[in-house]
C-alpha cells in the first residue's frame, strides 16, 4: 500500500499532467487516467523517467462503467485515496439556436456527470483517508465560465457553474468526515483546449497548467482545519 495516492483524470496534458507532477514530487503514488491510451502512455512514461510511482488506466469517462475500471484499478494497486483530481472536461461552442444533441450530451456527461460517479464510486476510499488524517481532498477543474456567463458557449458555461455547485455541495456533505473539496476556475490555460482561440489570445498570454497545479500544491499542505471551496484565475486586466 503507498504512503499517499491520487486519481487525476485528463491527465495526459495541460493542467492534468502538470498537477500529475505536483502530487509525484509531493510523495504521492498517481492513478493517471485518460481517453487516448497513446497520449497517455507517453505522459505516464515523462513522469516516471523521473522516478516517480504513476500508472496510467486508458479510460472514456463519459462511460459508468470505464469510471469504476479507474477506480477499481486504483484500489488494487494503492489500496487507498488520498486525493482525487477531477481534471477531464471537453468544450463545444456554438449559438443556442446551433446546439446539437451530441455535444450537449458530452459535454453534461464529461464535465459534470463523470465528476458525480467519480465521488460515488471512491467515497470509501476517501472516507478511509479522512478518518485517518482529516485531509482527504478532490480538487475539481471548473472555469472561470462557471463564474460568470459566456454567451455562445453556454453549455460549457453551464457545466462549469454545475461543478462550482457541487465542489460547493461536497463540502456541506462531506467535511465532516474529513473531505474537502475545492474548484478551479481558471481563464485561458495554454492548453490543447484553448488552441482554437490562439489566433485571437496569444499562447504566450495565457496562463500555464502550471499556475493551476502549483494551487494544489498549497491545497496539499493547509490545516485540516483550512477549507478553500474554489480558487479563480484571471489573466492581467480581465473582469470577473
Amino acid at each position: 500500500m503507498a504512503g499517499r495516492a491520487a486519481i487525476v483524470t485528463g491527465a495526459s496534458s495541460g493542467i492534468g499532467l502538470a498537477t500529475t507532477r505536483v502530487l509525484a514530487e509531493e510523495g504521492f503514488a498517481v492513478t493517471m487516467a485518460a481517453r487516448r491510451p497513446e497520449k497517455l502512455e507517453a505522459a505516464v512514461a515523462e513522469i516516471a523517467a523521473d522516478g516517480f510511482d504513476v500508472h496510467g488506466v486508458a479510460a472514456n469517462v463519459a462511460e459508468e462503467s470505464e469510471i469504476v475500471k479507474v477506480t477499481d484499478a486504483h484500489r488494487d494497486r494503492y489500496g487507498r485515496l488520498d486525493v482525487l483530481v477531477n481534471n477531464a472536461g471537453l468544450g463545444f461552442a456554438a449559438p443556442v439556436g446551433d446546439i446539437q444533441t451530441k455535444w450537449l450530451d458530452m459535454q453534461l456527461t464529461v464535465n459534470l456527470r463523470s465528476i458525480v460517479l467519480f465521488y460515488r464510486e471512491c467515497l470509501p476510499m476517501l472516507k478511509a483517508a479522512g478518518q485517518e488524517h482529516q485531509s482527504a481532498l478532490v480538487v475539481n477543474t471548473a472555469s472561470i465560465a462557471g463564474k460568470r456567463g459566456v454567451g455562445g458557449n453556454a453549455v460549457y458555461s453551464a457545466t462549469k457553474h454545475g461543478v462550482v455547485g457541487w465542489t460547493d455541495s461536497m463540502n456541506r456533505e462531506l467535511n465532516s468526515l474529513g473531505i474537502k473539496s475545492t474548484a478551479l476556475c481558471p481563464g485561458w490555460v495554454d492548453t490543447p483546449m484553448t488552441d482554437f482561440v490562439k489566433g485571437h489570445i496569444p499562447a504566450e498570454e495565457m496562463m500555464r497548467p502550471e499556475d493551476v497545479a502549483e494551487v494544489v500544491r498549497y491545497l496539499l499542505k493547509v490545516s485540516p482545519a483550512c477549507v478553500v471551496p474554489e480558487v479563480m484565475f484571471t489573466r492581467p486586466g480581465d473582469e470577473m
